[in-house]
């Protein structure tokens, strides 16, 4: 199937990844409501979560059906988030992304698991302010798996020990102010972007996270003592380094070395 999807055109190809983005998407939304939760994300099926109605395959459309029902229920009439399509479309445009940077390449099948994997640590600890353990645990066997491809066993090894000791080091330090999850997030990144991608996506994320919380503190809608999750700060911070990370790297050696 992929070889005959390889013979259309690219605008085609791309069509089809963000469609099927979507459906990944909606499984995404599955996984934000049903794992902190600790429930099976396969069994049972869909279902509105205030009146247990089983949702049908034609109420199940990535976005189209929130759109068609109105934004509710079709059973209970319960208002349905614009969160679910939202994350549908998020899922979708960041796979699409990287199939338009990547083709049809080992890298990219990498990235098709974790981006979507990111989207789903974002609201899990923007909502709950945890990163489960059960993305994070796999997340570093994958991410030493995938890592000998994309940077080598060694730099792999590095990269996982550089990101999640400077975090354990932040979080003996601050006595809590560092999460478990936050340190587990960013040994599986260091172990698959190696050290220079990983001192990469701390940066940014603690660069975003400062603004960020900056802003709030000057809208009144936090205090210094407000917790604020540094999860999302770090899924951007990886998306970036997926994107644009090898381009930040390069610029800073050329920087550095006085050819800027």
């Amino acid at each position: 199937m992929i070889e005959r999807l390889l013979t259309f055109p690219f605008s085609v190809q791309v069509g089809f990844v963000f469609i099927f983005g979507l459906l990944v998407g909606s499984f995404c939304n599955v996984c934000i409501y049903r794992i902190p939760k600790g429930k099976s994300v396969v069994f049972p099926g869909s279902h509105c979560t205030n009146c247990n109605s089983p949702v049908r395959s034609w109420d199940n459309i990535p976005v189209l059906s929130y759109i068609f029902l109105g934004a509710k229920c079709r059973t209970c009439k319960t208002p349905i988030s614009i969160i679910y399509p939202l994350i549908e479309l998020i899922t979708a445009l960041l796979i699409t992304a990287a199939y338009i940077s990547f083709g049809p390449t080992w890298e990219f099948c990498i990235y098709f698991i974790v981006l979507p994997a990111l989207v789903v640590i974002t609201a899990i600890d923007f909502e709950h302010k945890i990163i489960p353990d059960l993305i994070t645990l796999p997340g570093i066997i994958f991410g030493f798996i995938a890592g000998y491809f994309l940077v080598g066993i060694w730099d792999s090894l590095f990269g996982f020990l550089l990101g999640g000791g400077l975090f354990f080091f932040l979080a003996v330090v601050s006595k809590g102010g560092m999460g478990g999850g936050d340190i587990k997030f960013i040994a599986a990144a260091g172990a698959l972007f190696g050290w220079q991608k990983v001192l990469l996506i701390i940066f940014a994320g603690a660069f975003l996270g400062s603004i960020i919380g900056g802003m709030l503190m000057i809208a009144k809608l936090s205090t210094r003592k407000s917790q604020i999750p540094f999860g999302p700060f770090l899924a951007i911070g990886t998306c970036i380094a997926i994107f644009s990370g090898d381009d930040i790297i390069q610029l800073y050696i050329s920087a550095m070395n006085g050819n800027f």
